[in-house]
């Protein structure tokens, strides 16, 4: 099950550094000049999750497997990208493919950087990707309302129900609103997703600040984070110059380099936790002498459908989970000592999994 989170944003913001740092690769060129990224680079980043080692030290694992998250280096859109300006019909594209987006807005002044708005103002470059993406939802949904209601005038409940979305998400859009404000009610939220909307997608606002701010922030960042507020959504702190140059050292090396530089941890590890967080996901182990993994399910996702992640006959043959808490797990110091003292469960297959459930499932094949 893959999960991806699309870096986008103006172009010199610093998303292609911030890439390259992820994936500690070169994969994504950073230059200092407009669309030096075209073909949208894909790479994948470990979760940092510290019970895995934990739990991995426990049952003395042969090897610790950790949950993927995929991250898109998607190119910088421009003012005017929803009318095809710049690359815009192909960045928008590429911006349908992914399930969230990490927007980097640039929260530094540096003169050898070209801005191409020509002034630093993350409020504004942030209304200039908001304004793009909802132009293209508004042309998108405009375009389908004429075939959804001639076949909602006849028996076509799907296109009663299909149309009765768009009309409250286009009143948001014509409204200068994000369409992830519509009210979607549970059984909606399966044709909602089919509306392919850009700004139905949750939100991560990424401030890349110069190198003294990383542990602080500025007053650049601090703008950001309000709006994020506002709008409830997720607002990191992070100097991509500083992630690209950690990502390179030698892994003994980085915590000297942290210290120095005032951080404990860092900051694409809250990038990737925050992006985690953003797509509503779960993680649960499987542990054992061989290894100790993570698996990566949404939110109340049951039992045989988190099976059917690590192969599809676990879901199909699905019997029951026998389940134990990871603080259990922990407090038995293993699953042995978990089940003495009744902590291992028996589940079935209405069970709904939680973050942190060490699991084993028993299936028919």
């Amino acid at each position: 099950m893959g999960f991806k989170c699309g870096i986008v944003g103006l172009p010199n913001v610093g998303k292609s550094t911030l890439f390259n740092a992820l994936t500690a690769t070169a994969a994504a060129q950073a230059a200092n000049y407009p669309f030096c990224t075209i073909e949208p680079n894909v790479g994948e980043v470990a979760v940092p999750d510290p019970r895995l080692d934990v739990l991995a030290k426990i049952a003395k694992s042969a090897q610790i497997v950790p949950t993927r998250l995929t991250f898109v280096d998607i190119a910088g859109l421009v003012r005017g990208a929803s009318k095809g300006e710049g690359l815009g019909n192909q960045f928008l594209a590429n911006i349908r493919e992914v399930d969230a987006i990490a927007h980097v807005v640039r929260c530094f002044d540096d003169g050898d950087v070209t801005h191409v708005e020509g002034k630093i103002d993350p409020t504004a470059d942030i209304e200039t990707i908001e304004t793009e993406l909802m132009l293209a939802d508004l042309d998108s949904l405009e375009r389908r309302v004429d075939a959804l209601e001639k076949k909602a005038k006849g028996a076509d409940k799907e296109a009663k129900e299909t149309l009765d979305l768009v009309v409250r998400a286009l009143a948001l859009l014509r409204d200068g609103k994000p369409a992830r404000l519509t009210q979607v009610k549970p059984e909606e939220e399966k044709i909602f997703r089919t509306l392919g909307l850009m700004t139905a997608k949750p939100v991560l606002y990424v401030c890349n600040v110069d190198e003294g701010s990383a542990a602080t922030g500025n007053a650049y960042s601090q703008k950001v984070e309000e709006r994020a507020k506002l709008e409830g959504e997720g607002a990191v702190v992070i100097s991509a110059k500083i992630e690209s140059e950690i990502a390179i050292l030698p892994a003994e090396d980085r915590a000297d380099y942290l210290a120095a530089v005032g951080l404990s941890e860092p900051g694409l590890d809250r990038l990737i936790r925050a992006g985690y967080a953003l797509l509503d996901l779960v993680t649960y182990f499987t542990v054992g002498p061989k290894e100790a993994r993570a698996w990566t399910v949404t939110r109340g996702t049951r039992a045989p459908q988190a099976a059917g992640v690590i192969h599809t006959d676990f879901e199909r043959g699905f019997i029951r989970a026998e389940t134990i808490a990871y603080d259990d797990y922990v407090a038995g110091d293993g699953e042995a000592g978990a089940r003495d003292a009744g902590k291992l469960r028996l589940e079935g297959k209405d069970y709904v999994v939680v973050d942190g459930d060490v699991m084993h499932f028993r299936f028919n094949t």
